[in-house]
C-alpha cells in the first residue's frame, strides 16, 4: 500500500520549533592535480566555496524545504560566522529566535572537497562554560504555544545542558517532543516522545548486543526506563527500527547509492516531526522519514529533500 503524504497545503499549515546547537558548514570545492612536495598529501586547488546551515539549523532548513514552517531557538556568538548563519536563516525562511553570547564562538565546520570526495574536515569550536540557553528558557516557554511539535537537536555543544526542563515544559504544554541525542547519558531525555539514536549512539548507551533479540531487549528496556513513547533506531544501510510498547517494526533502507551521510539524521528527524505535526500515525511518519533519508544520502554534504522529491513528483 503506497504511503500517504500530506498535501502541500497541509504541510504548510504546520510549524515546528527546533532548539539546540547550531553551526556553520563551509565547503571548499576544488581539483586535485598533484601531491605536495612538502608532505605526502594532495594539493587541492580551490575553485569555489559554499556555506550551509548545520546542526539544529539544518533540521529547521529541512522543514522549510519541505514546505512547513519552522522556528529556531539558539545562541550564537558575536562573530562573522554568526552573521553568515543569520543571513542563511533568512534565505531559508526560518523564523529565527536568536540570542548572542560574546563568550561563545560560533561553531564552524570546514570541509575541503576534491573531485566530489571529502578530503579533510576542520572544526572550529569550543565548549561554553555555562548553559548558553538556560537564561532563555522563559523565551522557550513563551514560544511553545505557537508551534505544533518540538525538536531538540543535541550536538553536545552546550546549548541543551538543561534539556530536562525543556522537555518537561513542552510536554506540559501538550507538545510532542523529538530528540536527536548525543553522548552516553540518556537520562536527560526522560519523558520525550521519541528519541532517534543511530547504531553507534545507541551502542554507547546500552552496550554491545548479541543479535536482534538482545538488541530489542536493550532498546525496549531503555525506552521503558526513559518513559518514551518510542525509540527510533536509524541503521544506515539497514533502514530503521521503531520500538514502542506494542513491540518493534523495521523498515528497510531505500535502495540507492550512498554518496554522503552528512546530515542524514537531521533530515530524518525533520521529516518525522513534520509528518507528526500533520497528524500522521507514528509508523507512517517513520516510513516517510526513511524515504527522505534515502534521498538525502545521495547528495553532497548537509542537504535537504523537497516536497516533490519526497512525494515522487518528477
Amino acid at each position: 500500500m503506497p504511503l500517504h503524504i500530506p498535501s502541500r497545503g497541509e504541510v504548510a499549515r504546520h510549524s515546528i520549533l527546533v532548539a539546540g546547537d547550531v553551526m556553520l558548514d563551509r565547503y571548499w570545492f576544488g581539483d586535485v592535480e598533484r601531491i605536495s612536495p612538502e608532505a605526502p598529501v594532495p594539493i587541492v586547488s580551490i575553485r569555489r566555496t559554499e556555506e550551509r546551515l548545520g546542526g539544529a539549523a539544518n533540521v529547521a532548513r529541512n522543514m522549510t524545504a519541505l514546505g512547513a514552517r519552522s522556528g529556531l531557538l539558539t545562541v550564537l556568538g558575536k562573530d562573522e560566522a554568526a552573521n553568515a548563519v543569520t543571513r542563511l536563516l533568512g534565505e531559508s525562511s526560518i523564523t529565527a529566535h536568536l540570542h548572542a553570547d560574546d563568550s561563545l564562538p560560533t561553531t564552524v565546520k570546514l570541509r575541503i572537497v576534491g573531485r566530489r570526495q571529502q578530503m579533510l574536515r576542520a572544526d572550529f569550536e569550543s565548549q561554553p562554560d555555562h548553559d548558553v540557553l538556560l537564561e532563555h528558557l522563559d523565551n522557550y516557554r513563551s514560544l511553545l504555544g505557537s508551534y505544533d511539535v518540538v525538536v531538540l537537536s543535541d550536538y553536545g555543544k552546550g546549548g541543551l545542558a538543561h534539556i530536562e526542563e525543556m522537555i518537561g515544559a513542552a510536554r506540559a504544554a501538550g507538545k510532542q517532543v523529538l530528540v536527536d541525542p548525543k553522548g552516553d547519558d540518556y537520562s536527560r531525555y526522560a519523558g520525550a516522545t521519541v528519541v532517534t539514536p543511530n547504531l553507534s549512539e545507541l551502542r554507547a548507551v546500552v552496550g554491545r548486543w548479541r543479535g536482534e533479540t538482545d538488541l530489542a531487549e536493550r532498546a525496549q528496556r531503555l525506552r521503558s526506563e526513559l518513559r518514551l513513547a518510542a525509540l527510533l533506531l536509524t541503521r544506515s544501510e539497514e533502514g530503521m527500527t521503531l520500538y514502542t510498547a506494542d513491540g518493534q517494526r523495521s523498515v528497510p533502507a531505500q535502495a540507492r547509492e550512498v554518496f554522503d551521510v552528512s546530515g542524514a539524521g537531521d533530515t530524518v528527524i525533520a521529516v518525522l516531526a513534520v509528518m507528526l505535526a500533520c497528524g500522521l500515525d507514528l509508523w507512517d511518519a517513520v516510513q516517510i522519514a526513511n524515504r527522505a533519508g534515502g534521498i538525502v544520502v545521495g547528495k553532497l554534504g548537509t542537504a535537504t529533500v523537497s516536497y516533490d522529491e519526497l512525494s515522487g513528483i518528477p
